[in-house]
């Protein structure tokens, strides 16, 4: 018997009269859908057979193991006055702070003490079994990255004027977790009213190989159960987000942000580019890859993963550090809250306009005002995607 994630759609799930819908349905009032549930239980082939004929449930998939996308430290350059992403997308200058929004970061979780966070609301929800609380670090930088405020006189936040967050701790304090972790801080931060969720996370294909394979499993067989557990999370995510999008008819949506992977190695082998894992390539998340500065006009960093939609500022990030002050840190696990950050931007644009505040017009927006003329010669499409995403200026 394995361990299987099944996803059940509720709304089939009823006792009313066949009048009652009748009338329901005459008079427009479709019922506001109910929360998909999420649960996890072993099964063995017969009873999974059972389970996949269900007609409320939406998809299947084996349990998986996921990780955070390790970044790399990177040198702090002496007299920096602010972290240079903030300027490079426009939110220096942008006349919005995210102000109303609120912003949601499944990663492992926060230094909720930081004094970046001074004067926001941290909801915290802990989904790995280690407590709430940040004691890898990597949730408290990204984090500061989204909405940071001033530390020592440095600007590190691309929306400081977020003062609502929810933190779910989706992996542990050694940076891994499974995949129910991750639907299941989904599904919280949807229900909680979350505008904007930032992943800088991916599925553990290789790791779920080398554990089965140490299980005594030959490496073919191992590898072909774990392209199975991968296929079914790539249908999970994009049968969830097929939820979230129907629920948006009811609420204003939710926009999701992933980061696309530090596994390329552009540094060793031009051609050596690996794609775009999930949650990044699941259908409706918004996948990030990382750019550096050069004299040139921005570059790919080597190590970010190819196909990505759009890029944001990735290199020798600075934010805030576990325990107090700052740390520079690479990886498209910095890019991704860019994007988030810029995201809280254009939710609070919209809400100030008389255009109309939802997560299709942000993720329109986002797309749509991506800059293409900041790249330096020769910069694959499919390296940077739309191009450089870019806070917004004044709407009418």
């Amino acid at each position: 018997m394995d361990n299987y994630l099944i996803l059940r759609n509720l709304n089939s799930v009823g006792t009313a009269e066949p009048f009652d819908i009748r009338a329901r349905r005459i008079r427009g009032m479709a019922p506001a859908p109910v929360e998909p549930q999420i649960t996890m239980e072993r099964l063995d082939k017969n009873a999974l057979r059972e389970v996949t004929r269900d007609p409320s449930v939406l998809a299947v998939a084996p349990r998986m193991p996921t990780k955070l996308i390790k970044p790399f430290e990177a040198q702090i350059a002496s007299r920096v006055s602010e972290a240079w992403g903030v300027d490079a997308v426009g939110a220096k200058n942008c006349q919005f702070t995210g102000e109303g929004v609120t912003v949601c970061v499944l990663d492992t979780g926060v230094d909720a003490k930081h004094r970046a966070f001074s004067g926001v609301t941290l909801v915290q929800k802990d989904f790995s079994g280690s407590g709430d609380g940040d004691r890898q670090g990597h949730g408290t930088h990204c984090l500061g990255t989204i909405i940071g405020r001033d530390v020592d006189g440095i600007r590190i936040g691309i929306a400081p004027g977020v003062k609502r967050a929810l933190i779910g701790k989706v992996l542990g304090d050694d940076g891994s977790g499974s995949s129910e972790m991750i639907f299941q801080g989904i599904q919280w931060a949807v229900a909680q009213g979350a505008d904007v969720v930032s992943m800088s996370l991916g599925f553990d294909f290789p790791g779920l190989v080398r554990l089965l394979t140490d299980q005594g499993w030959p490496v073919e067989l191992a590898t072909s159960a774990a392209l199975e557990a991968y296929r079914g999370n790539l249908r999970m995510f994009d049968a969830l987000m097929e939820v979230v999008q129907s629920q948006a008819a009811f609420t204003q949506g939710t926009v999701l942000v992933a980061a696309a992977g530090n596994e390329s190695q552009r540094d060793v082998q031009p051609d050596f580019e690996i794609a775009a894992s999930i949650p990044a390539a699941a259908e409706g998340v918004i996948s990030v890859g990382a750019l550096q500065s050069a004299s040139g006009g921005f570059q790919v960093a080597s190590f970010s993963n190819t196909f990505p939609q759009v890029s944001a500022p990735g290199v020798g990030i600075l934010s805030a550090k576990l325990g107090g002050g700052l740390r520079s840190l690479s990886g498209t696990s910095m890019a991704c809250p860019h994007v988030a950050g810029v995201a809280a931007l254009w939710w609070d644009a919209l809400r100030k306009s008389a255009l109309n505040a939802n997560a299709m017009a942000v993720t329109a927006k986002l797309l749509a005002n991506a800059r293409t003329n900041v790249f330096a010669p020769n910069t694959d499409f499919a390296d940077r995607g739309l191009g450089l995403v870019t806070a917004p200026r004044e709407l009418s």
